[in-house]
């Protein structure tokens, strides 16, 4: 069995115990007649009655059901435990609920008349049983979460990412020439002279400055001029 489905049936143990133990406490558990009073009577008492102790603990358990699926690891198995004695208890409670001196004394605090000379019969039917049986369910699951939910994915690993990361993109090269570019501490000394580092090399723009004789197309033919004249031995 995979991890992911040893999982979901945990949960579906631990849902299924504390909604049966949730069904059972609307649910009558016990009946107390008074025949001989002096007005006779009956009264019929749930599971939230006779205390709701059951109900609660139900409850308890289905908000751990939430948090095993949102922890992992040793946090994960804490809440198996807690999981575990919530249904421990809950199979306690709904065994005391149902003694005779507990009975009694929920009933007589819903009527006067039981207090006066009655002597009530008891009747008790099977639907505690039914909120034990949740209980149950809820120690089961709460342990084999405790036991075994090290090994369970966690709640986000179906959107994690099972490729390598993307890569970064490279970052942008400095074009050639760029002083700040090749060497990041001329862009603060070129600062520290007052220059505007971000402001282009005029003779890069215009290529005529490089060549003052590209200026003026009659210096060149001079300049030939003249190298030929020292060539042929004239001044």
């Amino acid at each position: 069995m995979t991890p992911g489905r040893e999982r979901g049936l945990t949960a579906l143990l631990c849902a299924a115990g504390a909604g049966l133990a949730l069904l059972a406490g609307g649910r009558t558990w016990a009946t107390v007649k008074a025949e001989d009073a002096i007005t006779p009577f009956a009264q019929h008492l749930t599971g939230h009655d006779l205390g709701g102790t059951a109900t609660a603990l139900a409850w308890a358990g289905l908000a751990g059901l939430a948090a095993l699926f949102a922890t992992r690891g040793r946090v994960r198995s804490l809440v198996g435990i807690l999981i575990a004695l919530f249904g421990a208890g809950a199979v306690y409670a709904s065994a005391a609920a149902v003694q005779r001196a507990h009975v009694l004394s929920a009933a007589g605090d819903k009527s006067a008349l039981l207090k006066i000379g009655a002597h009530p019969a008891l009747a008790v039917n099977l639907w505690w049983m039914a909120s034990v049986t949740g209980g149950v369910l809820l120690v089961a699951g709460g342990l084999i979460a405790a036991v075994r939910s090290a090994r369970w994915p966690g709640m986000s690993a179906r959107y994690e990412r099972t490729g390598a990361p993307a890569s970064r993109p490279a970052a942008r090269k400095a074009p050639a020439g760029d002083a700040a570019g090749e060497d990041p501490s001329a862009l603060w000394k070129s600062l520290d002279r007052g220059e505007d580092p971000t402001a282009q090399d005029p003779t890069a723009q215009d290529p005529t400055a490089q060549d003052p004789a590209a200026e003026d197309p009659r210096a060149e033919d001079a300049a030939a001029q003249d190298a030929a004249g020292q060539r042929n031995g004239r001044p």
